[in-house]
């Protein structure tokens, strides 16, 4: 076997750490049982599958997977690959800037539909905006203490992103949240800072006062953020 193939295929698998996680949650792999598994099958034969099974859910979901099935064939009869070396740089290269350029287009589309979401909300009953860009409902007047930047606060919250889609919620876990907002991204530090305990509040953060433009787990790059929280406590 050419010592280039799992060079290339580690490069690969590399650079497809470049496409967003939003990608795959919006395009999932259809579920279906396998209908070329034998039920008798060999202890060798299960095993061989689950290896198999196990391996591609690591691959990337725009990989050609007879492509892939062929390559395994290929190496696993030591025959030689099918590709030289320089073709297989080039085709990693090619493949690189390709998903360079996906995830440059989903970066333009999501910032525009955010700005527009920001711009049309700006415009709702109830919603102010904070010199930082910052925007913010109260939904429920506190009685109690009012933080500051050094302080530690209790919270329940839900994150949602500018479409709804929820990434994270307390209420979900059943137990609220203890942190010090030295420690939480700026628009929840300006924002918590608006409340008084026993308050609530929506908080529609945009990307420059979040996570920019990395990608977080179920939060894609350019995201704006919209949290429900209820101060609960401050120390």
């Amino acid at each position: 076997m050419s010592k280039a193939l799992p060079i290339a295929v580690a490069v690969i698998l590399g650079g497809a750490a470049l496409v967003p996680v939003y990608y795959a949650t919006k395009h999932p792999a259809p579920a279906q049982a396998s209908s070329t598994v034998d039920k008798n099958a060999t202890p060798v034969q299960k095993i061989s599958y689950i290896l198999g099974y196990d391996f591609a859910n690591q691959i990337p979901p725009d990989m050609d997977i007879n492509a892939f099935n062929a390559g395994t064939r290929d190496g696993h009869a030591h025959k030689p690959s099918a590709y030289s070396q320089e073709e297989l740089k080039a085709a990693v290269t090619a493949y690189q800037g390709e998903v360079q350029k996906k995830q440059l287009e989903q970066s333009k589309q999501s910032q525009s539909l955010n700005d527009t979401f920001l711009t049309n909300n700006a415009k709702k009953p109830g919603v102010k905006t904070t010199a930082s860009g910052l925007q913010y409902k109260i939904t429920r007047e506190g009685q109690g203490k009012q933080p500051n930047a050094d302080s530690v606060v209790k919270v329940n919250y839900k994150g949602m992103l500018a479409d709804g889609t929820v990434f994270d919620s307390s209420y979900q876990r059943g137990q609220p949240v203890e942190f010090s907002l030295k420690q939480v991204i700026p628009g929840w530090a300006e924002g918590l800072q608006l409340l008084k305990a026993g308050g609530a509040a929506t908080l529609y953060i945009p990307a420059k006062l979040a996570y920019g433009e990395q990608s977080m787990q179920g939060i894609p790059p350019n995201s704006t953020l919209v949290f429900d929280v209820e101060l609960l406590d401050v120390k």
